[in-house]
């Protein structure tokens, strides 16, 4: 740790005569020189005042470096004998000097102020506590304390006797640390208790030496050792000079000793390293001034400098004394602390401890701006920010001090950037570790800079809507141009700051790795300068920290188009798994989720992409967002019309609710249509069969089977006449068509089980009210009736196929058979006519389909199957009415059987259920009975419960509880007030 801490200046030469002691006063010194008379000791001294050559222009009083010291002033034979010391009381004005005794002089006039010959004469040591005015004087071996009593005069405090005569002598606190013989002591200056503390070894003589904090240093031959006031050892280390020093003075953070050979310099902060050596031979004084050291030599003096503390920082930074650099750094003054806190964090950058000079940044009041300036990979945006209080770039501070220090300075700030002797490697974890330290002290800086933007924003709005208002307020008063107004616009600089500190803030936490930090950053309120960190994060490739950047400025057509593009290159990238798991169809999803509500056209234009490869997952985000159907339909029928049928049977079977009649009709058109097409298809090659399905074919039979909200009409009107009669089917009896729908069934599809699935689908509905098994017997005429139910049928249809020619058209161009085939021909072509709902069966048939059979072979077998499967749902007389003559009677066994026993426990309940109310009869006629036997007495002491006068031989009424007795009239009279009352409470009602 060997650096130039002190600069030796010969201030003063050619002195005539002998230095014997040199103080300094006002940027004077004071040098007591025994007269060139002779050398003798005896001989009388002057005291000679020097001054520096030219006046100084801040008018203090130090020592400078500018050029020899002139004599001012000399004052021969000002003691008789030379001094042994003297001592400057700066705050007093006044000289202390020990000659034959102790004298007190003001300065500067040297005027005599006090002279304590009698109690001082023959001492040959002094100590003096400026702070408290007290004089400590050793003479022989008596030890006396006085005061300065009002600065005139001294005035005796006490007088200790002391083991010898006293070679060192110094305050501390209350205590007087004294060198007697080869030992230590402290004397207590009030209570004169004594008390040893260790030897001074066995070379050197005592040198008690006080320090600033108020604790000592004392000399144990080549060796100094820290104590307290009370002479307890400090466990902060020693100092060990290179010789046995003959006086040492502290100017801190130094302590500097007085050597035979040369003036040795080392720091008071353990471990006490050696820090110059200043080559002076026989140097005979070394005193402390305020700003230096005075070193006297036979004839001339010369002044220890320090060097400027910026300029020795930067030495020992340079030589990697990080620590001694940064305790100098303290030594600052507080009105430097900015200029405190660039060296300190230059320090720590220049070692390494990047996270320590953020902190001493932080505590600091450096502009943000400064530290980024030392990060050249950080992109700044243009500002017109100019910090006020903290221009730290110009460093002026530095160059009051020095200017090579300066770009010194400057130079160790950006060290590890343009680091020549390390590796690559080892920059690149430098840089790192740099950008990491920066991530953290931007993250601190940043809520009180987010705050105050956030504040600015929030105060122009409040100004601009008072201003809005105050202009709706006066409709009437001219518009005159308001010049003010503009000139107090309100500055933008806390949001411009927030935008440097927000879009660096982006770029070191991408240059770490940090991308998930970024992205948070990016969800909450953020200041980032788009185009910078667009371009920055582009050549990165740092997508989904772009696409959050994207998301936070409401650019969402952007980054849907880049989602888009990152999920196709995905596509392309089979190797990069990576890559693939990053970007999938499921984030374009979720990216959309949040704008259903807000653009749902944009949404719609963006997900085409998702909506053929993720259907479901697509169709589902629009139903939970709520996206309007019909808008989505809309848009996929004019942009998309392959996925129009995919997203409306996605919606059907998702949605909870189902959807409107239009999109239902418009899905069911849809499946028509390519039905018919493939229809068509095969019909021409002859492979149609009513049994042939495809899986269109099945969903249009589902959807028809479970939705009623389509058009029947408009889908009757399509159907070929002889083809899709289970389409027609189902259809029929969507419009409560029953007979036809079941006709079809039977005779067409040649399908028993489903006309029997349909009747029960019909009865556990409901739909047949009041009698539900009609429909059963509907389908009983079918199988063993068909020229009865085509008879009905005819009596339904005639009319109302009158009032549609085109029907009856259509039935004469097919006209070529009997009677019979005119009917069946006149069914056929009522295919377009729509029937009412409200036609539905009640006690007869609701109407023949029109492909009944022309009168073939019942069907017997099919009817007692169902007879004997749905006996409890169909009317028994009925049905047995229907049975051919011919029926066997053990045919009807599985029929007759259960119904019979049905009958029977139905009969029997009966009865007992008509037991049972006439026992109840019977009891309430006993009751009644019992009732009306009821006997009441009147006497003569029979009183009213209403008037209550006599009854006597009055007519009265008795109420129900046999006890209340009232006159007759009475009675009629509370029932007439009753009625009375009642009437007013319905009126107020």
């Amino acid at each position: 740790m060997v650096h130039s801490a002190y600069d030796a200046v010969e201030l003063v030469a050619g002195v005539p005569g002998r230095i014997e002691a040199v103080a300094s006063h006002s940027g004077k010194l004071l040098v007591a020189a025994s007269d060139s008379e002779g050398f003798l000791r005896g001989s009388d001294c002057s005291l000679r005042i020097y001054s520096a050559p030219s006046p100084s222009s801040d008018g203090g009083g130090e020592i400078r470096r500018d050029g020899p010291y002139a004599l001012e002033r000399q004052e021969p034979r000002f003691w008789r004998r030379p001094p042994l010391a003297i001592e400057v009381s700066a705050s007093r004005d006044l000289l202390l000097s020990l000659s034959e005794w102790v004298a007190l002089h003001r300065l500067p006039g040297l005027e005599t102020v006090a002279v304590v010959s009698n109690k001082t004469k023959g001492a040959n040591i002094f100590a003096w506590d400026d702070r408290r005015g007290l004089l400590a004087v050793g003479r022989q071996k008596r030890l006396t304390v006085f005061r300065l009593d009002s600065g005139r005069e001294f005035v005796e405090v006490k007088e200790f006797g002391v083991p010898d005569i006293l070679k060192s002598m110094a305050w501390c606190g209350d205590n007087i640390c004294l060198g007697v013989r080869r030992e230590y002591m402290i004397i207590n200056s009030i209570t004169g208790a004594l008390t040893e503390v260790f030897s001074s070894g066995r070379i050197a003589s005592p040198l008690v030496v006080p320090l600033p904090t108020g604790e000592l240093l004392l000399g144990k031959d080549n060796i100094g050792v820290f104590v307290d006031q009370n002479g307890k050892l400090i466990q902060d280390g020693r100092i060990i000079w290179s010789d046995t020093p003959a006086s040492v003075v502290i100017h801190r953070p130094y302590a500097v000793a007085r050597l035979q050979r040369h003036v040795e310099i080392r720091s008071l902060r353990a471990p006490n390293s050696l820090v110059q050596t200043v080559v002076l031979r026989d140097v005979q004084k070394l005193v402390q001034t305020d700003n230096c050291i005075l070193a006297a030599l036979s004839n001339s003096v010369y002044g220890l400098l320090p060097v400027p503390i910026g300029a020795q920082i930067v030495q020992l930074t340079a030589s990697g004394e990080f620590e001694e650099a940064l305790a100098l750094c303290k030594l600052l003054p507080p009105e430097d602390s900015n200029l405190r806190a660039a060296k300190e964090s230059s320090i720590h950058i220049s070692s390494g401890s990047y996270e320590e000079a953020m902190e001493q940044f932080s505590d600091s009041h450096v502009d943000i701006t400064y530290v980024l300036s030392l990060y050249p990979s950080i992109v700044l945006p243009q500002t017109h920010i100019i910090s006020e209080h903290d221009k730290l770039l110009d460093m002026t501070e530095l160059a009051r001090e020095s200017s090579d220090v300066t770009d010194e300075m400057e130079s160790y700030s950006l060290q590890f950037h343009e680091s020549d002797d390390k590796s690559p490697l080892e920059v690149k974890k430098m840089s790192h570790n740099a950008l990491v330290a920066l991530v953290k002290y931007l993250q601190k800086k940043r809520s009180g800079i987010i705050e105050r933007a956030t504040a600015e924003v929030t105060e122009e709005v409040v100004s601009g809507a008072v201003h809005h208002s105050l202009i709706l307020s006066e409709p009437y008063k001219p518009k005159k141009p308001n010049k003010k107004r503009a000139q107090t616009h309100t500055s933008s600089i806390a949001r411009e700051m927030a935008t440097v500190l927000d879009t660096s803030l982006l770029q070191a936490l991408i240059l770490t790795g940090q991308s998930s930090g970024a992205i948070e950053l990016l969800k909450g309120l953020n200041y980032c300068d788009l185009k910078i960190c667009e371009e920055f994060l582009k050549e990165r490739s740092e997508y989904m920290v772009l696409l959050e950047l994207y998301k936070s400025n409401e650019m969402h057509r952007e980054a849907l188009q880049l989602l888009n593009q990152l999920v196709e290159e995905s596509k392309s990238e089979m190797e990069n798994t990576y890559f693939n798991k990053k970007f999938n169809p499921q984030m374009i999803l979720e990216y959309l989720r949040p704008l259903c509500r807000s653009d749902p056209m944009l949404v719609l234009e963006s997900s085409l992409y998702v909506l053929e490869r993720n259907p479901s997952e697509t169709i589902e985000l629009f139903l939970s967002e709520n996206v309007p159907a019909d808008l989505v339909n809309s848009y996929l029928k004019q942009h998309a019309p392959n996925l129009q049928s995919t997203y409306l049977e996605l919606m059907l079977s998702m949605s909870e609710t189902g959807i409107n009649p239009n999109l239902q009709n418009e899905l069911v058109q849809l499946y028509l249509s390519e039905v018919l097409d493939w229809y068509k298809i095969l019909k021409d090659e002859g492979n149609w069969t009513e049994k042939t399905y495809s899986p269109t074919r099945k969903k249009l039979i589902s959807t028809l089977e479970s939705n009623s909200g389509y058009n029947t009409d408009l889908l009757l009107k399509r159907l070929p006449q002889d083809a899709l009669f289970e389409e027609r089917a189902i259809m029929y009896g969507k419009i409560n068509q029953h007979l036809r729908a079941l006709s079809l069934y039977v005779h067409q599809l040649q399908m028993p089980e489903r006309a029997v699935a349909y009747c029960d689908r019909i009865y556990e509905e409901g739909a047949q009210q009041p009698s539900k098994s009609n429909i059963y017997f509907n389908l009983l005429q079918i199988y063993l009736n068909p020229r009865k139910a085509e008879k009905e049928f005819e009596q339904i249809i005639i009319p109302v196929a009158s009032q549609y020619p085109g029907i009856q058209k259509a039935g004469a161009t097919k006209l070529k058979g009997g009677r019979t085939g005119k009917k069946v021909v006149e069914i056929e072509g009522a295919d377009d006519i729509r029937f009412s709902p409200s036609g539905t069966d009640s006690g007869r048939s609701d109407g023949d389909g029109d492909d009944v059979n022309d009168g073939g072979p019942i069907m017997l077998n099919e009817a007692l199957e169902l007879l004997s499967q749905r006996w409890d749902r169909i009317n028994g007389a009925q049905a047995l009415r229907l049975l051919p003559r011919d029926t066997k009677l053990q045919d009807l066994v599985s029929f007759l059987e259960p119904l019979l026993r049905n009958s029977s426990e139905h009969l029997r309940n009966y009865l007992v259920i008509k037991n049972l109310i006439f026992r109840a009869n019977l009891q309430v006629k006993e009751d009644l009975y019992k009732r009306r036997q009821a006997v009441v007495k009147i006497d003569g002491d029979s009183m009213c419960s209403l008037c209550h006068k006599r009854i006597a031989n009055s007519a009265f009424a008795i109420y129900p509880n046999g006890q209340t007795l009232v006159h007759f009239v009475c009675f009629r009279e509370s029932q007439q007030i009753k009625a009375v009352r009642g009437a007013n409470s319905v009126k107020r009602r």
